[in-house]
């Protein structure tokens, strides 16, 4: 009876020690590797931030070149003949109406460093290209 019992504290301790263990072990991991993943989140999150930035900047910067564009000295139109439109195009340009002669309506589309046409932009652009482009009136009342 005497062995059965010692056999009997000696698994309750080893059964109980091993959790400890586990437990302890578990732990002591989530802790270290919360830290490392907390700071590896900071990192990647200041990353993002910085790439937002630049790409908002850009951006920002592109849309204001867009809006100055027929001031530039090499743009080929009279600024008084040219209207911001932002989307879908950046310009109409009504060609000789500043003169009061109109010869020529001009879609213009600015672009700046890398940037290419949009789907859109090029669907447009083949569209005026392809004359299929009309005058309409709209009577109200």
């Amino acid at each position: 009876m005497f062995d059965w019992v010692i056999i009997a504290w000696v698994g309750f301790l080893i059964l109980f020690f091993a959790l400890l263990g586990y437990w302890l072990g578990r732990n002591i991991s989530e802790r270290f590797y919360a830290a490392k993943l907390d700071e590896w989140k900071k990192e990647y999150e200041k990353s993002i931030r910085k790439d937002a930035v630049e790409r908002s900047r850009a951006v920002l910067g592109g849309k204001f070149s867009e809006q100055l564009a027929p001031y530039f000295p090499d743009f080929n139109y009279d600024p008084t003949e040219v209207r911001f439109i932002g989307s879908p195009v950046d310009f109409i340009v009504f060609k000789g109406t500043g003169v009061n002669e109109p010869e020529e309506i001009v879609f213009v589309e600015v672009k700046t460093g890398k940037s290419n046409l949009s789907e859109n932009e090029r669907k447009l652009k083949e569209i005026v290209e392809n004359k299929k482009v009309r005058w309409e009136m709209y009577y109200r009342g």
